[in-house]
């Protein structure tokens, strides 16, 4: 596939006057000199900074037709790039959509409690496993229980690390079908419309389980008690640490989402490949502050340098994993065998096998035929590549063709 890949727009949606790279160009080298960050940190903002601008090179098309001439330069495919994601999106959320068992569907949500994020913050990688450790298992072992409904379910989690004025708040949204297989194969079997398990009991199962994961991780000295977490280092501390989360029950979402397994996945599609703050959040910066929407019609203003600590916290490590699938939608041959079965039972139609090109799909989801005329609408347009080049502060990724 061509590197170069433009995000999917919707005419009506105009191009954001302010992006992500703005920040980051002005301020991002400050930052960096000031404060202390992580290889893949670094890496994101470089990527972001010069993403489809000509540090990265990319191809002129000249129409056949007329002679117009237009810059498309490459994309950074860094995954927490604002402007690169759009088409994976598509083609995941299709993907998905494809393999949908034909079934009612929950929308399950696991949220680790406050008290735990500074030890998170510090181990990501091992928590965030646990996390999606934790979930999977406490949705497959009481779907699976013959008191509850007795079957195998099929579960999709997303980790989520952010609120919509990007603190850090790790939780997993999951997606799971409303009924499973039965132990022996031959049956499927329905949950109630509105009830799948019970919310008290997901959340004391969760947090039975990620406790007594975390306890197996301190006890065999997989945790950096160093420096922040130097208090955890006393054994004594650590146990007054989880009788304290013992005495609460944790956040569980649990409910049918009102249209259907298809808007979980597009609402699970626009985040999953993208970070919790778009291009088009943002409303104004400069040197003092960078203001961005959050909900219900309200802002957030913040120091440029605060804006970039709390989007940098959201910067997953190296080729963590953050989409995972676990029963019926569990990768391997045991569990495509399960899911073929409950596609039988179910009367499911073929998995689709084609795959598109990205120009076809791009075309099909917005309307612009990239390989059109935009001004002679008659010509063809002719790529030549260009080289790379050193960026310039101001360097912006060339506007979008208009629609016919």
């Amino acid at each position: 596939m061509p590197r170069c890949r433009r995000g999917l727009v919707h005419a009506s949606r105009p191009r954001p006057r302010l992006e992500v790279a703005d920040i980051f160009r002005h301020h991002g080298a400050a930052y960096r000199q000031r404060h202390a960050l992580s290889r893949e940190q670094r890496a994101t903002m470089r990527a972001i900074e010069t993403c489809r601008t000509p540090a990265r090179g990319g191809h002129l098309d000249v129409c056949d037709t007329c002679g117009y001439a237009r810059p498309a330069y490459n994309s950074c495919r860094n995954r927490h790039c604002p402007k690169c994601e759009a088409l994976r999106e598509a083609r995941w959320i299709e993907a998905r959509m494809a393999r949908l068992l034909p079934s009612h569907y929950f929308h399950v949500v696991f949220t680790l409690p406050a008290e735990l994020r500074p030890l998170v913050l510090r181990h990501r990688r091992r928590c965030f496993a646990l996390l999606f450790q934790a979930a999977s298992r406490t949705l497959l072992t009481l779907g699976g229980d013959p008191r509850r409904l007795g079957a195998r379910l099929g579960v999709t989690a997303v980790l989520h690390t952010w609120t919509r004025d990007l603190q850090f708040h790790p939780h997993l949204h999951c997606l799971v079908t409303g009924g499973g297989l039965a132990a022996d194969g031959t049956r499927w079997l329905r949950a109630r419309p509105h009830h799948l398990l019970p919310v008290r009991v997901l959340s004391r199962l969760f947090r039975g389980k990620f406790l007594a994961a975390l306890t197996r991780e301190y006890t065999a000295g997989r945790l950096d008690l160093t420096g922040a977490g130097a208090e955890l280092a006393d054994p004594r501390a650590f146990v007054r640490l989880k009788q304290q989360l013992y005495r609460h029950d944790w956040v569980i979402y649990a409910k049918r989402p009102f249209a259907g397994a298809p808007q979980v996945f597009r609402y699970l599609g626009r985040y999953t490949h993208r970070v919790g703050l778009s291009n088009h959040r943002l409303l104004a910066a400069d040197h003092t502050g960078v203001r961005f929407a959050t909900k219900l019609g309200r802002s957030v203003c913040l120091p440029p340098h605060e804006f970039i600590r709390r989007f940098l916290l959201h910067v997953l490590p190296a080729r963590f994993v953050k989409i995972r699938h676990f029963g019926l939608f569990a990768p391997g041959r045991a569990a495509a065998a399960h899911r073929e079965r409950a596609r039988r039972l179910l009367a499911a139609p073929p998995v689709p096998t084609h795959h598109e090109d990205w120009r076809t799909l791009f075309r099909r989801l917005t309307g612009i035929d990239l390989t059109r005329c935009p001004r002679c609408r008659r010509g063809t347009m002719i790529a030549t590549p260009l080289p790379p080049r050193a960026p310039f502060a101001h360097d912006r990724a060339p506007p979008m063709p208009d629609v016919a």
